[in-house]
């Protein structure tokens, strides 16, 4: 079973990323044709990453989007380091093939995790400067392996707090390179990525908005409000006995009535 990385704090965010994709490649690629995690990306961050644990703990053969989880789990503690998926649609002999990586920004510069069947479509150390060379790498490396990229799909950023009720944004961006020229495809990519610095700077990224959302959702005073007014007004209406109780109240109604 291969040991799950430890890192001093010292060390430098691209050893980092060696030991985790080694980590990832140590796993093997599962070839037995059946899934052993079921994913679902419509989950939570939360339950992505107990998945993750489960995986570490289980040591079994992965497939990429396995590994794109994996890579997000032992990458949470870097919080110097973009993470957001990327995946590929490629056409090779008739038939349509579907692939996945994680990508990362330090510093500035581009690279991947994941795992593949070959070699030169998983790990890319971060040495790109522009998400468009990163991507056109990936492309040249399909090109070698006779296929031909069809479509580019990418998230935005993943949170690095793993108890985010967040869902992971896989699809931001939908290329189409059919449709776009080579300079448009070079200029949506690098739109991406202008937009993904943009929502690192106004910090949107790890919050949890959604937590507070369900606070105020699940909050038992909003349930009583309203059965409250419709007392209140049952009260004043017959006679004016409990005008005391009702006028010590009044300040909550009227409270709750502002905000409905």
């Amino acid at each position: 079973i291969p040991s799950v990385p430890v890192f001093q704090p010292s060390t430098p965010i691209p050893e980092r990323l060696e030991a985790v994709q080694r980590y990832i490649r140590e796993l093997q690629y599962n070839h037995t044709g059946t899934q052993f995690f079921e994913i679902k990306k419509s989950r939570p961050l939360t339950g992505l990453m107990d998945l993750a644990k489960e995986m570490t703990k289980e040591a079994l053969p992965i497939k990429c989007l396995e590994a794109v989880i994996l890579g997000i789990y032992l990458t949470n503690n870097m919080t110097t380091l973009d993470r957001f998926p990327i995946s590929f649609k490629t056409h090779f002999s008739g038939n349509y093939f579907r692939h996945i990586v994680l990508g990362v920004n330090f510093g500035g510069r581009y690279g991947a995790l994941g795992i593949s069947r070959r070699e030169e479509l998983m790990y890319k150390a971060p040495v790109f400067r522009t998400l468009s060379e990163l991507i056109f790498d990936f492309e040249e490396a399909y090109r070698r392996c006779w296929h031909t990229l069809k479509k580019v799909k990418l998230g935005h950023c993943v949170s690095h707090d793993p108890h985010s009720v967040e869902q992971i944004e896989w699809k931001r961006s939908i290329l189409d390179l059919d449709k776009l020229t080579r300079e448009d495809f070079r200029k949506e990519l690098e739109r991406h990525a202008r937009d993904m610095r943009l929502k690192i700077g106004k910090g949107t990224g790890p919050p949890s908005p959604t937590k507070d959302r369900k606070k105020d959702v699940s909050s038992p005073q909003r349930g009583q409000a309203s059965p409250h007014r419709r007392n209140s007004r049952g009260d004043r209406r017959p006679s004016g006995e409990k005008k005391p109780a009702d006028s010590k109240a009044m300040p909550d109604l009227n409270g709750y009535q502002i905000r409905v």
